[in-house]
Formats: C-alpha cells, sequence, structure tokens
C-alpha cells in the first residue's frame, strides 16, 4: 500500500522559515493530488496546499503567499516551503495523497511544527 513519510517538522521561531518534505513509496505521478494539511490543538484539520499531478496547485488564505509547495518526481517527494512563520502555524502537519482512480486517501503520520520563540 501507499506510505507516506513526513519529515523536516521542528521548532522555529516566528518569522523564521522551514521546510517540510514528503517522502511516498509510490510515483507522485500517478493520478493523485499530493497536499498538506494540519491540525492545530483544539481545531480541526485542514487543507494547507495542494499539488495536482498536472502542477496545478492551491493554497489555503492563510498560508497563500508564505508557503510554496513544490515536487521532486525523481525522488517521489513533496515539499512544502513555509517562511515568515507565526504562531498560528504551529500544528502537526500531515502529508496526503488523494488517488483519483481509487478515491482513497493516504495519509502520513505527521510532523509536528511549533513556532515560538
Amino acid at each position: 500500500q501507499v506510505q507516506l513519510v513526513e519529515s523536516g517538522g521542528g521548532l522555529v521561531q516566528p518569522g523564521g522559515s522551514l521546510r517540510l518534505s514528503c517522502a511516498t513509496s509510490e510515483s507522485i505521478l500517478m493520478i493523485n493530488t499530493m497536499g498538506w494539511y494540519r491540525q492545530a490543538p483544539g481545531k480541526e484539520r485542514e487543507l494547507v496546499a495542494s499539488i495536482a499531478s498536472g502542477g496545478t496547485t492551491n493554497y489555503a488564505d492563510s498560508v497563500k503567499d508564505r508557503f510554496t509547495i513544490s515536487r521532486d518526481n525523481a525522488k517521489n517527494t513533496v515539499y512544502l516551503q513555509m517562511n515568515s512563520l507565526k504562531s498560528e502555524d504551529t500544528a502537526v502537519y500531515y502529508c496526503n495523497r488523494h488517488s483519483i482512480l481509487s478515491g482513497m486517501d493516504y495519509w502520513g503520520k505527521g510532523t509536528l511544527v511549533t513556532v515560538s520563540s
């Protein structure tokens, strides 16, 4: 089955930057959408950013112009570059693969991002 492994989380100062990585066990060139979600304490999980196999991206309004989702097809890896981080960005970030053909969602176990001085 599809496995997703996130890395790159940690403690970062407000205004700082962090890059998350999601390594996949399957080609990201398959018919699927890769995305990053996050869940903050006491909040519902929300979509942060996504990128389709054709390259189309979308972002939550709260991270637009600060975060960038990208992919390295050769490495089967999706990245989330996070700049100008705020305390409100503190959350567990999850990598997601949504299969268009099967309709299934696959999730990583999450990586914690803490934005604090």
